[in-house]
């Protein structure tokens, strides 16, 4: 494995081992299954290269070739970041055709998403859109341009242990999701990881800078690369320590915060949640229904949106309304709850909120985008 994945992370002098996701281990399988069935021996090592550029080199378990397929497992490993898919096995059974064409199914132990809401349509395997692409690249290079091949991922194990998931909740049924944007699992308490992302605060102030953009995730960072044309540079993530990193911004100097995310991270401040988690805290659908009835919106529209478990799906009742200036609203509130929060700061920074749909479009600012991405590259 490389060094960048052996390297352990530190927390009170006790090193812990990182681990890798559901992702990363459909990608290694349906990889080996390809080159299997191509090969016609049994292959006990694979390496893939993950979407953050880290090398894993994984045993296969459980190889078996017949004709032109093949079927190998991933066992995964959550580091000392232990969830619920732990130590199961990822299969992938492969299947070559002459079509050039490549199929992605899940099968068995892999959810079924039934709701709207999490970017995936109803009806197809519970297989993120990250992972989904790894897979595909990963037989793609295996077997070439001219060969075809159906690729099913499962999980024998899967419908137990997503009962201990939030999949159900999410309209996820069946099994567990297959997922990762990383494919690396970094395990880490709470407190070192807010400091990770403080220091990281720390570099960027001490190199000049006084203006920073804060994001929930790799999404949000995407989104100010793409969409406002604005270096990376100036982009610290946050995570959920959204009071913690502002604290933290305001403590170091700096002159402004543009905090850029989707609704279903943003929404939560507008409440005045500063700690995102849905653990600690979850008024989504409640902040919604608020702010939409006091912009006049229909009772009929308030139940609908109440109703919804994930803010995607709220957000195309409201579409659907054309209520969609709600969200320049929120993003108003958003910076009105944090100015309320440093009140008693002698030069508080200034403050700025925009809001991302999931296919990176803009959904809402407190003023014009435009005027905000002209004042991070001064």
């Amino acid at each position: 494995m490389s060094e960048a994945f052996d390297t352990p992370v530190w927390h009170n002098g006790k090193a812990l081992r990182k681990g890798y996701t559901t992702g990363s281990c459909a990608t290694a399988a349906a990889k080996v299954a390809a080159l299997m069935v191509l090969r016609q021996h049994l292959i006990h090592q694979v390496s893939i290269v993950t979407p953050s550029g880290v090398t894993l080199c994984l045993n296969v378990e459980s190889p078996h070739i017949e004709g032109q397929q093949a079927i190998a497992a991933i066992r995964k490993d959550g580091g000392d970041d232990v969830d619920a898919t732990h130590g199961m096995l990822i299969f992938a059974r492969v299947t070559l055709n002459e079509s050039k064409e490549i199929t992605l199914q899940g099968g068995e132990g892999v959810g079924t998403v039934t709701r709207k809401g999490i970017g995936l349509p109803v009806g197809s395997s519970a297989i993120n859109r990250t992972p989904r692409q790894t897979i595909e690249s990963a037989v793609r290079e295996a077997i070439g341009p001219n060969r075809g091949a159906q690729i099913e991922i499962f999980a024998p194990e899967g419908e137990e242990r997503a009962q201990k998931t939030y999949n159900s909740r999410l309209g996820i049924l069946g099994g567990i999701s297959i997922i990762g944007t990383t494919g690396i699992v970094t395990p880490m308490s709470e407190e070192s990881w807010k400091r990770s992302l403080s220091l990281e605060l720390e570099i960027k102030r001490a190199a000049g800078l006084e203006r920073v953009v804060l994001v929930p995730g790799n999404h949000g960072e995407r989104f100010v690369r793409e969409q406002m044309g604005i270096d990376t540079q100036v982009v610290v993530t946050m995570s959920n320590f959204v009071g913690y990193m502002i604290e933290e911004a305001v403590r170091l100097g700096f002159r402004q915060i543009v905090l850029v995310g989707h609704p279903g991270k943003l929404v939560k401040i507008a409440a005045g949640i500063f700690h995102t988690h849905s653990h600690i805290a979850d008024a989504r659908m409640e902040t919604l229904v608020a702010h939409l009835a006091l912009l006049g919106a229909p009772l009929e529209l308030l139940t609908l949106v109440s109703d919804c478990d994930t803010t995607e799906a709220a957000m195309e009742h409201i579409e659907a309304y054309g209520f969609q200036h709600i969200y320049d609203h929120l993003a108003k509130r958003i910076c009105m709850r944090v100015l309320q929060t440093l009140r008693f700061t002698k030069n508080p920074p200034t403050c700025d909120a925009i809001m991302f749909s999931f296919d990176n479009q803009v959904l809402g600012c407190n003023r014009p985008i435009a005027e905000i991405a002209e004042e991070m590259q001064c």
